[in-house]
């Protein structure tokens, strides 16, 4: 594996290419999450992605591809409050966390070793904005939230069904997919409003990405 310093470089210069700028201590954050993860990968697989180079491009890359979308939806709200659906092993939810540290984060996750792992991370990251809860969606209740977020967790009528009560009066849903989904988008309920599809590029990533946007 690239040394330290090196995946930190890179990581940044990669996220330029996306408009996203992080300082030097997020890119240091941002390693420090690949190597966690690389090292709970192996005792209790996280994710299929296991070499260095692809959780960089598949995973924070691909993450922070929504950065610029979840600042234009915030507005000017100092501490908007997100919910990353299914979040897996922290993704998006850790990656944004780190770019986002005015944004307030809670993540969500049914299976135990994987809520085990995203809170480690945010100890070891140093992630106060974070709040990790081991729960199923639909049992969730409290404060709502401006932005729902899902990373290819299931059809857009499902996320958005599942996660109604949840959302905030004027708040969003951002659903990230690979190529658009047209038959999905065809298939919401009548009370969800697609907003807009926007084509995503991931630096070195030859898979297409898309994310699509909408209201209640």
């Amino acid at each position: 594996m690239p040394s330290t310093q090196q995946v930190a470089d890179r990581v940044g210069a990669l996220a330029r290419q996306m408009q996203v700028e992080l300082t030097a201590s997020q890119c240091g954050v941002l390693e420090q999450f690949v190597r966690l993860l690389l090292r709970w990968n192996k005792v209790h697989n996280l994710t299929a992605i296991t070499r260095d180079e692809d959780i960089v491009t598949h995973h924070l890359l691909d993450s922070l591809s929504v950065v610029g979308e979840m600042r234009a939806l915030a507005g000017g709200q100092a501490h908007p409050r997100v919910l990353d659906v299914g979040s897996g092993a922290g993704l998006p939810g850790l990656v944004l966390a780190v770019a986002l540290p005015q944004f307030r984060f809670t993540l969500n996750e049914a299976v135990s070793k994987k809520c085990a792992f995203m809170t480690q991370a945010k100890l070891e990251l140093g992630l106060a904005n974070v709040e990790v809860v081991h729960r199923r969606v639909e049992q969730l209740h409290g404060p709502r939230f401006d932005i729902i977020v899902a990373r290819a967790l299931a059809t857009l009528a499902c996320f958005t069904t599942l996660t109604r009560h949840l959302l905030a009066p004027g708040g969003h849903w951002i659903a990230m997919k690979g190529a658009e989904p047209a038959q999905e988008l065809a298939q919401l309920p009548p009370n969800v409003t697609a907003l807009r599809t926007v084509t995503l590029r991931v630096p070195l990533l030859d898979e297409a990405r898309s994310l699509v946007v909408l209201s209640a």
